[in-house]
């Protein structure tokens, strides 16, 4: 794996006079294929885009407040200025759908966003977050500026029209970056999908796994409500080859990821 040429960090910036210092890398996998790394403060999350010379796709969109620096790092692996075509979501939780808001604001032609049928009706504002709590949603209020989480709240709690475009089928390919192949892995929330990327053999695991120190391990149990679902769904990986892993927690693994992920699909 080599460092993007154009990896750099980003300086920490302030919302509504709230200091909250982010810093972020890039991290290519290969041409048109980069890894992002953000810092959120408490958190560090791996968002990836892939582009080609007429647009880019991003696959999940981080916190409320990572919109800024998730484009200017999205400008440093090369997008530069192309619209953003595609926003594929792994699932609902805030840290992968939070920055869907400013995004569709912000973009003159709104992206495609793709999420599984299972959890399209949260983020359509139709039915309750499995994780985001009235005192989630408090939290965030005091956290955000007025017009943020006025933005925010437009979208997801009381939304004028559904937030997602088009539903994954488990296994389908879609047409984006050479072939990515959607692997329904629920557990984690219903409707959480994997994305397999055909050219690369790397697998988007979103949260069905997480890693650390560059060990491969399962869904952090403390917010998968249905961890047996979850554990079960990492025997889907076994149908793929798989050269490397993107944790949107703990970044990417490489080296013998396909008997690492088999020895975990075998203690469900």
């Amino acid at each position: 794996m080599v460092r993007s040429s154009s990896e750099g960090k980003l300086p920490g910036f302030s919302m509504d006079g709230k200091s909250m210092q982010r810093e972020g890398d890039t991290m290519r996998i290969a041409e048109g294929v980069e890894m992002l790394e953000l810092n959120l403060g408490p958190m560090t999350i791996h968002p990836v885009i892939l582009f080609d010379r007429d647009s880019w796709t991003l696959v999940d969109t981080g916190m409320p407040f990572s919109v800024p620096a998730l484009r200017e790092l999205a400008k440093q692996a090369g997008v530069g200025d192309l619209p953003l075509r595609n926003v594929l979501l792994t699932h609902q939780d805030i840290d992968h759908i939070g920055g869907l808001p400013g995004i569709l604001a912000e973009e003159r032609e709104a992206p495609v966003v793709y999420a599984h049928p299972d959890d399209a009706p949260a983020i359509d504002g139709k039915q309750p977050f499995v994780k985001i709590t009235p005192e989630r949603v408090e939290q965030l209020r005091q956290q955000m500026s007025p017009s943020d989480f006025g933005l925010f709240e437009r979208t997801f709690l009381h939304p004028t029209r559904p937030n997602v475009d088009r539903t994954y089928a488990d296994g389908e390919t879609l047409p984006i970056g050479g072939g990515l192949t959607v692997i329904h892995t629920p557990g984690h929330t219903p409707g959480h999908v994997s994305l397999y990327h055909q050219p690369t053999r790397t697998l988007i695991a979103g949260d069905a796994m997480v890693a650390a120190e560059g060990e491969l391990n399962g869904p952090n149990a403390r917010v998968t409500p249905n961890m047996e679902q979850a554990m079960e769904s990492l025997k889907k990986y076994k149908n793929f080859d798989v050269a490397r892993v993107v944790c949107y927690h703990g970044g990417l693994v490489e080296g013998d990821v396909n008997e690492r992920i088999a020895k975990l699909a075998d203690r469900s």
